[in-house]
């Protein structure tokens, strides 16, 4: 084998990966909104989950990338342990799908024929000024990319037929029994593990068992590796989420390995099953009979092995789940026994929830993640909201030290939480994202900016109560119930701003009424007090310095009301379906 040779064939592989990542990618974005629909199928139902898992691998032609999703989404709270199980379990039944096309297209059919003129198409369609057709572009382009590199592997291959001496050696590897098969094993685990695509070492092997490498029995043994070596990529996107996505990665794993071992345990069973399915179903030679060789793969011999490699694959994987479906809750305790809950997890109560695994394979689905944070991000800055209320009527030093500290403390949380988001969404940006997505991409950093000011308003509002203190200055009852008044102004405002946010996030926000109705409440109550304060310094009724700590809290207030009511205009503009 040459060195060009060599290199035509490495880069034939790096064309192949290339163009399933573009095409993954193009379905993404052609599919955006019904792949995050896939999200209210994921249920407690373990067949429902199964069928979700199915579905979104089938469409983004990823088990890994379904299942670091999966991860991520456990990490966040969007999927409990078992719901994330059962949802894995499917995206193993939908990677088969790569298989068989792989498999028909590219050996029987051989579309790379068709992938050149194809291109055209995906050009013109790429260049189109409408979204979706670009997105459309983008998958065809990366579907004729796939198929030629596909080819162009096959091509690059060298013939092992005319040299012995490298076909007596590669034979040697396959004449140690059960051995071999362990070896083998082994060997599709490592190259998954090395290329981070079950679906390239899936090629890969479809390839050598065509060339007439390795026997059907070996190829076989390398395609039970591909299903342990698959399972790294989630683990290693767990590996910096909480405790529950390390327990989503590793029931992924357990799975895998307990198929893989039933199957050596009926290796040859099941083996010859799959073989008399391919003689019985398609009418061909059984791969699995002894003395079957495969000489070239557009040999029925050929064909038959193919097949009978792409069925071992998919009846691998339903059987393993028709299996393991009924024992999820059973492989939930598990995995929380292998990897019990932190000591210490209290601890984490302002850690970010939703995105700390990192950005998700999906782009797409990415935003669902960052869209959860907002939700928990407005929520705690209710919460500090609340510390800022009771602070205004606390009288005693001690405690409001305690509640100014607080309130320091939230806005410093707001920093952060803005912060993090905003590296999230730098990240997700970076990806190929729909336009629809990259709109409401923009809306986030807008509304994450409108509530770290909301934090900043918190702390004002403790740095006035300070200064009134220091100079020995108190408010009056009516004073006191005014502050009160529009304290609570402000939490029904929080409310319908946060009521807004989850209509959004389902996709249900139709109006913001109720935000308007908030402002214009807070907007009101200000004029009020302040016509009141200016009566009262007019009569003399009121202490000046005493009166402009008051109103400066007040106007604060009608603030924090303006801070929401862009947040909600935004959801507006970003989120609400024309």
């Amino acid at each position: 084998m040459s060195i060009l040779q060599l290199f035509t064939l490495l880069g034939a592989l790096g064309m192949f990966l290339y163009g399933m990542n573009m095409m993954s990618s193009g379905l993404q974005k052609a599919a955006g909104e019904k792949l995050r629909g896939f999200l209210t199928a994921m249920t407690s139902n373990p067949f429902k989950g199964v069928m979700t898992g199915v579905g979104i691998t089938s469409i983004i032609q990823s088990s890994s990338a379904t299942t670091v999703m999966v991860v991520s989404f456990v990490n966040a709270g969007l999927l409990t342990l078992t719901q994330a199980i059962g949802v894995i379990m499917g995206a193993n039944i939908g990677t088969t799908v790569t298989a068989w096309m792989v498999a028909w297209l590219g050996f029987k059919a051989d579309i790379s024929i068709l992938a050149i003129p194809l291109m055209i198409l995906g050009f013109l369609f790429s260049n189109s000024k409408k979204n979706k057709r670009k997105n459309i572009g983008e998958l065809i382009v990366g579907f004729c990319l796939l198929f030629l590199g596909l080819s162009f592997m096959k091509e690059s291959v060298p013939d092992l037929r005319q040299t012995p001496e490298v076909l007596e050696f590669v034979t040697t590897w396959s004449a140690y029994g059960f051995s071999s098969v362990l070896l083998f094993l082994a060997f599709g685990t490592v190259l998954t593990l090395i290329l981070q695509s079950s679906s390239a070492t899936m090629a890969i092997t479809l390839i050598m068992l065509s060339m007439g490498w390795i026997p059907f029995e070996m190829a076989c043994a390398m395609v039970l590796g591909e299903n342990i070596g698959t399972t790294i990529t989630a683990n290693i996107a767990a590996s910096i989420g909480n405790t529950q996505a390390k327990r989503a990665a590793m029931s992924h794993t357990i799975f895998n390995v307990f198929g893989v071992i039933w199957a050596l345990i009926l290796f040859r069973p099941f083996l010859a099953l799959v073989g008399r399915i391919i003689e019985n179903l398609f009418g061909l030679p059984n791969p699995a009979a002894e003395g079957f060789a495969v000489t070239e793969s557009a040999t029925v011999e050929g064909t038959a092995a193919l097949y009978g490699l792409s069925m071992l694959h998919t009846l691998f994987n339903l059987t393993n789940t028709l299996i393991l479906v009924w024992f999820t809750p059973l492989i939930a305790k598990a995995v929380s026994f292998i990897i019990p809950a932190p000591v210490n997890q209290e601890k984490e109560v302002f850690r970010l929830k939703y995105i700390s695994a990192g950005p998700l394979e999906t782009p797409e689905l990415s935003v669902e993640q960052a869209f959860e944070e907002i939700i928990h991000f407005a929520e705690i800055s209710k919460n500090g909201s609340e510390y800022a209320k009771a602070a205004v009527v606390e009288t005693d030093n001690a405690k409001f030290e305690t509640l100014r500290e607080k309130l320091v403390k939230y806005e410093e949380i707001s920093d952060r939480i803005e912060y993090e988001i905003a590296t999230f969404l730098n990240a997700v940006s970076a990806g190929e994202i729909s336009e629809n997505t990259s709109l409401q991409i923009k809306a986030m950093y807008k509304i994450i900016g409108e509530l770290e000011s909301l934090g900043d308003s918190g702390e004002t509002i403790s740095r006035i109560l300070s200064r009134k203190n220091i100079h020995k200055k108190s408010f009056d009852a009516e004073s006191i119930d005014n502050l009160k008044a529009m304290a609570d102004a402000v939490t029904a405002a929080y409310d319908a701003m946060i009521t807004n946010l989850v209509a959004a996030h389902k996709g249900e926000l139709v109006n913001i009424s109720n935000a308007y109705n908030a402002e214009e409440r807070l907007n009101n109550l200000r004029n009020n007090f302040r016509e009141v304060v200016i009566e009262g310094l007019d009569n003399g009724d009121k202490n000046y310095q005493t009166s402009v700590y008051y109103m400066d809290i007040i106007n604060e207030y009608e603030r924090m009301g303006d801070f929401m009511i862009n947040i909600s205009q935004d959801l507006e503009r970003g989120f609400v379906r024309k």
